[in-house]
């Protein structure tokens, strides 16, 4: 009797430290066991279709199946990016990435999740804080854009140079540094702004529209529109087209827009616009990359990124390049 009783002791022994080892190792069937938590705070995809790509591409690296346990928000309210950056620090996640809505008000934020231990990368766009503050940020050059954009302008040699400049969320990385280089112009008497608008928040192709509907309504003497993403860009040629004013290769107002969505892409191909500048929205498989490697890079790090033109772009770069639904070779989009 004494030894059953034993036995049964070491048995009971050892499925208790089978249980204590379970509780702190997960089970074989837990999927959360193992994964690299990511808190992802990004804006929402109905922005642009820059965004769409952007979003969409975070979801699909940052998936259970390629060894993650994420979660992503997406708002354009920079306050609830905030609270939701604090959520995913209490959560205990090991990574914090971040594309900010505004690229300021973050430093308390970014210095909690330091305390924390937790790794934050930012993405796309810059944040306005110490670079203490984050281990990394992989980055479009939004200063860089806006200078070969504006570089661009005054190549076409136009006397004289009078630009209606649309404008994404004011304050915000993209629109801060798309704009820095047309001021700078106009500063030293390179150009003239003749109307400054935006499309909002949502970088909104009505809004748009309404910026370029005005100019023409306040008998406004313009030949480039310089909007700050394809949305925009197609909101304020619908308006050209509603006056009847041309534009594209052979008209009188010059067309460029940001981002490189195939449909941009296919109507500077036509001379439908003129020319379009690319932001690179995948930055999740590179981040993944870092990651999953252990070596993390330390500070900024931007990406290559090109200007097309009617005469110089081809299919080969809408294929490798362009983002989003491709309507096709001689499809314009209006």
């Amino acid at each position: 009797m004494k030894k059953n009783t034993s036995k049964i002791m070491v048995i009971l022994a050892i499925i208790a430290m089978v249980s204590t080892f379970m509780v702190f190792t997960g089970c074989p069937g837990d999927d959360a066991a193992g994964l690299i938590k990511v808190g992802i705070v990004n804006l929402p995809p109905e922005e642009s279709g820059y965004r769409q790509a952007n979003v969409e591409a975070m979801n699909n690296v940052f998936s259970t199946a390629n060894g993650y346990e994420a979660k992503q928000t997406n708002t354009g309210d920079n306050s609830e990016q905030i609270a939701a950056a604090k959520g995913y620090i209490r959560d205990g996640v090991d990574y914090l990435l971040i594309s900010a809505q505004n690229a300021s008000g973050w430093d308390d934020t970014l210095k909690s999740a330091k305390d924390a231990g937790i790794k934050v990368i930012l993405f796309d766009r810059p944040i306005d804080t110490d670079v203490s503050n984050y281990q990394a940020a992989l980055l479009s050059d939004m200063a860089y854009e806006g200078k070969m954009a504006t570089d661009w302008v005054l190549s076409l040699g136009l006397k004289p140079t009078n630009l209606v400049l649309i404008r994404g969320a004011m304050g915000s990385g993209a629109e801060i540094g798309r704009s820095a280089a047309v001021l700078e112009a106009q500063k030293a008497g390179k150009l003239k702004i003749v109307a400054d608008g935006t499309g909002g928040d949502s970088w909104s192709l009505e809004e748009a529209r309404k910026v370029v509907e005005a100019a023409i309504a306040a008998k406004k003497d313009f030949n480039v529109i310089y909007a700050q993403n394809d949305g925009m860009a197609q909101g304020a040629v619908q308006a050209l087209e509603a006056a009847g004013i041309t534009h594209g290769k052979d008209g009188k107002v010059k067309i460029i827009g940001f981002d490189f969505n195939r449909f941009a892409l296919r109507n500077v191909q036509a001379g439908y616009w003129d020319a379009n500048m690319q932001c690179n929205p995948r930055q999740a498989a590179e981040i993944s990359k870092w990651i999953k490697s252990g070596k993390l890079p330390s500070g900024i790090i931007y990406q290559e990124e090109l200007l097309v033109t009617t005469d110089t772009i081809t299919d080969e770069i809408i294929d490798t390049w362009g983002i989003n639904a491709d309507p096709g070779k001689g499809k314009i989009t209006r």
